[in-house]
């Protein structure tokens, strides 16, 4: 039986943490940001994590 490939989108996407944790990019901080609120914008940076349910999921695109 051939190797399973790791989805390349998501391997650009997601890294894990050394605790485990699967690390993500905030949505909607691309593009359009003038109508968007400073707020807004500030509150969309740094590092988030994906949800536990999705988890399992995210864990079976890179292979882990």
């Amino acid at each position: 039986m051939p190797k399973s490939k790791t989805r390349a989108g998501a391997k650009k996407r997601f890294k894990i943490t050394a605790s485990g944790k699967v690390k993500r990019a905030t949505a909607y901080r691309s593009h359009i940001l003038t109508s968007k609120s400073t707020k807004r914008k500030r509150k969309l940076r740094g590092t988030h994590y994906v949800a536990t349910s999705d988890e399992k999921s995210v864990r079976g695109m890179l292979n882990i």
